[in-house]
């Protein structure tokens, strides 16, 4: 079940005790670390995401996989949708009123922004991409990635600068002490 392209659930999924509509517990912050190898992130914009009620419980639960995940922006009409990411459906519900998982979902933004980013998407190069799903007081936010896709060797260079920085890190400790 190890997929390369999981992606790393961080927080506590739910958290006794608190106030409020959610409880006033954690919530689990979803990433999509592989984007961030993958890609050169240039920009990002925070957008809602209009969800059913079985989506924003599995979502709470961190069922969620942004891996293979897209976002198109439109001009005409202008809007913005999620592709490809998979929301598990949530087990305790009716199976009704459960929702598709990989189903297109809307993004809520500005019209501005959403015609800005439609226009650099049309750049040779450049795609939208989910990086993470958290929170805001109670409501699920996705923030959208501009991303330009990394080369063999800009994905090595970028290892080897981290293992580099590593060392230095290692040594600089070990004269600390």
């Amino acid at each position: 079940m190890a997929d390369k392209n999981k992606s790393r659930i961080s927080g506590a999924s739910r958290a006794s005790g608190g106030s409020g509509a959610s409880g006033g517990g954690r919530e689990p912050t979803i990433e999509n670390r592989r984007a961030r190898h993958d890609y050169f992130i240039e920009e990002t914009l925070e957008c809602g995401i209009k969800l059913t009620g079985t989506e924003i419980k599995s979502v709470r639960n961190g069922q969620v996989s942004l891996g293979e995940g897209y976002v198109r922006a439109t001009d005409q009409p202008v809007s913005l949708t999620l592709h490809s990411v998979h929301i598990a459906e949530y087990a305790p519900a009716n199976p009704a009123h459960q929702h598709i998982p990989t189903r297109e979902r809307i993004l809520l933004a500005q019209k501005r922004e959403i015609r800005k980013l439609a226009d650099r998407t049309r750049q040779k190069g450049l795609t939208l991409i989910p990086l993470k799903i958290y929170f805001v007081r109670g409501r699920a936010k996705l923030l959208v990635g501009l991303a330009r896709g990394k080369q063999k060797g800009d994905k090595r260079q970028a290892i080897a600068q981290r293992e580099h920085q590593r060392d230095m890190d290692r040594a600089m400790s070990r004269k600390r002490e």
